[in-house]
């Protein structure tokens, strides 16, 4: 079996593959036919795009993440796609809660008064506060944070990641709504997503954590975005497209409601794009899977695949059935 693996792995993630296999690295910009019948893709989709017309063979394809959309749309049914599921749940869930917690501690308010070397402008937290919530009461002492203890969030998608988060969650007491494509009770109660509009106006924090397909494109529209509360905190860590970007840019310069993005679309952001420029944003740059552990997770995933693969087993993760192998 011939394995095609990005040239950019470290040494000690290669050597893990097994010895019956053989290796093919593969650069970023190769040359001419490369023969493999079992591909792990680079994690950027357009390196990947890249390397994929130069491939020949494969049958199997061992996704180091967990979203596979762009691959299967790029190679067709007759290709077997897996995903690493697991490979970053921890990192993904830490950086939703991450963000959750920023938001409602004002740190990027904070970071610009360090960078000034003033405190005299925190409050500026309590005006911030009173504008988002439409609470103009007098407050004493100054509003200078919020508390996630008790707060009413929905989260949409609740595979591997959404249950990791769920878990980091509980420590705080939030009223947990889950959200999935398909309700069920057991072991916990879901919700399925043609109840969403029913349970936004109730969310205060709304997590989107769900895979990007046809069903879910567009999810969050401006249609769905007037049905949160004043003030609720949007927070993507999922794709871009599930959020109408125009329609989210109206709804943060309109200060009704609150987001924590690492996605975006399109991505890379354009420099003109008014994303940038809206208030009550924290944004970064789809970086929330990439940690110091998430690569010896995902390449463990992948090794476990091609020894199933060498005993005559069958293949985790499947998310498309093609080619026998």
């Amino acid at each position: 079996m011939k394995v095609g693996y990005p040239a950019a792995l470290a040494p000690e993630l290669v050597a893990q593959f097994p010895a019956e296999v053989e290796l093919v690295p593969i650069a970023s910009h190769p040359e001419g036919e490369i023969a493999v019948d079992f591909w792990i893709p680079p994690p950027a989709p357009a390196l990947g795009e890249r390397v994929w017309p130069h491939l020949r063979g494969v049958s199997v394809i061992q996704s180091l993440m967990a979203g596979t959309e762009w691959i299967t749309r790029m190679v067709g049914p007759e290709v077997t796609v897996c995903n690493a599921q697991d490979a970053h749940n921890i990192s993904t869930a830490e950086w939703t809660i991450a963000a959750v917690l920023g938001m409602l501690k004002y740190f990027p308010l904070y970071m610009r008064l360090q960078q000034a070397a003033d405190w005299r402008g925190r409050s500026q937290a309590s005006r911030e506060y009173a504008s988002i919530h439409g609470d103009e009461r007098p407050q004493f002492p100054p509003i200078l944070q919020e508390e996630l203890h008790g707060k009413r969030v929905v989260m949409v998608g609740y595979g591997s990641i959404g249950k990791t988060i769920e878990r980091l969650l509980a420590p705080f007491g939030v009223a947990l709504t889950r959200v999935a494509r398909t309700a069920r009770t057991e072991p916990v109660v879901v919700h399925g997503v043609t109840e969403l509009d029913g349970l936004l106006p109730g969310a205060e924090i709304v997590i989107l954590i769900l895979p990007h397909t046809a069903e879910s494109h567009g999810l969050m529209d401006a249609r769905r975005l007037a049905l949160l509360p004043q003030g609720a905190l949007l927070v993507n860590a999922a794709r871009g497209p599930i959020v109408a970007m125009d329609a989210l840019v109206e709804a943060l310069e309109a200060g009704r409601i609150r987001a924590a993005l690492d996605v975006t679309d399109p991505e890379p952001l354009p420099a003109e794009h008014a994303l940038w420029r809206c208030p009550n944003l924290l944004l970064t740059p789809h970086v929330a899977g990439s940690t110091p552990e998430f690569s010896p997770r995902a390449v463990r995933i992948a090794v476990e695949q091609i020894e199933r693969l060498l005993r005559g087993e069958a293949l985790g993760n499947v998310v498309q059935h093609g080619a026998v192998v």
